[in-house]
């Protein structure tokens, strides 16, 4: 899953990226309005992390930006402590959540997970297909009951596969939800880690769709 951090403040941006990036989020980071207005409206996040005072142009001018331009990815807004009138006109803005500074990152990191299964459509937290069962939030693998070991990348890969079974998902829409923005985005990295993949599975459980991409079938 790929987020993006809107905060100007450059300590604990470098905090939330850090700490989601061991979450097995893949993280972009805005410094501004500015930044921010466009890589939402240019890059497919997952969820979006948006503090309300930002330089150039404030959080929630960006925020109804979005709205108005039909941009639907969760938002969760960071507001001032104590700020009610913060809370209130970010959730009438088109906010999904919102967390007053300061918050414990284990609640972000929950929030955010919550944020993405209710826009996939799912209460909770695992997967299940087949043999293969995933706990997103824990972020531990199994197959047929037998705990299995995946990479960060392996285990977002193979998330983003489960969350999306039954349709073809493209190389394209992989890179552009597996990797932040200055990633190094080599298409056969994906070849690589769907080979690895199989081999800890097994062979036919992602399947090669001519054309199309990957999918898993299995229900």
């Amino acid at each position: 899953m790929r987020l993006l951090v809107v905060e100007d403040n450059a300590d604990l941006a470098a905090q939330l990226v850090a700490v989601l990036t061991q979450a097995r989020f893949a993280v972009d980071h805005a410094p501004d309005g500015e930044e921010a207005m466009f890589l939402g409206q240019t890059e497919p996040y997952d969820a979006i992390v948006l503090d309300l005072g930002l330089p150039i142009i404030d959080g929630l001018s960006v925020l109804r930006h979005w709205r108005q331009a039909s941009l639907n990815t969760p938002v969760l807004i960071l507001t001032a402590r104590d700020s009610w009138l913060e809370k209130v006109t970010g959730l009438n803005a088109g906010a999904d959540d919102y967390l007053a500074k300061p918050f414990a990152m284990d609640e972000l990191v929950a929030r955010l997970h919550a944020l993405i299964r209710r826009a996939a459509g799912r209460a909770r937290s695992d997967l299940v297909m087949g043999p293969l069962a995933l706990d997103v939030v824990a972020g531990v693998a199994s197959w047929n009951g037998v705990s299995v070991r995946l990479t960060a990348l392996e285990f977002r890969m193979l998330a983003y596969l489960a969350q999306h079974a039954g349709r073809p998902v493209s190389k394209t829409e992989l890179t552009e939800h597996l990797y932040a923005q200055d990633f190094d985005r080599d298409s056969n990295t994906l070849e690589v880690v769907i080979g690895r993949l199989r081999r800890k599975l097994d062979a036919s459980f992602i399947e090669t769709v001519r054309g199309q991409g990957y999918r898993i079938s299995h229900g």
